[in-house]
């Protein structure tokens, strides 16, 4: 009767472990994703200077 009930207990351990795995996983996803925005919008930003930029260059050019 102690090697069903050492089995039963080190599944439940088991499947614990990976709940508890899985949850850090989907903490560092949503985290990942953030940063991906928040880089994205940076990038976005970054192009919008730039052609900025590059207009206020054409138009010096043309003088």
């Amino acid at each position: 009767m102690f090697w069903p009930m050492l089995a039963i207990a080190l599944g439940f351990l088991g499947i614990a472990v990976l709940g508890v795995l899985a949850v850090k996983v989907f903490i560092e996803a949503q985290r990942l994703g953030r940063q991906v925005a928040r880089t994205a919008q940076r990038v976005s930003r970054a192009a919008e200077d730039l052609e900025r930029a590059a207009t206020d260059l054409a138009a010096t050019g043309q003088r």
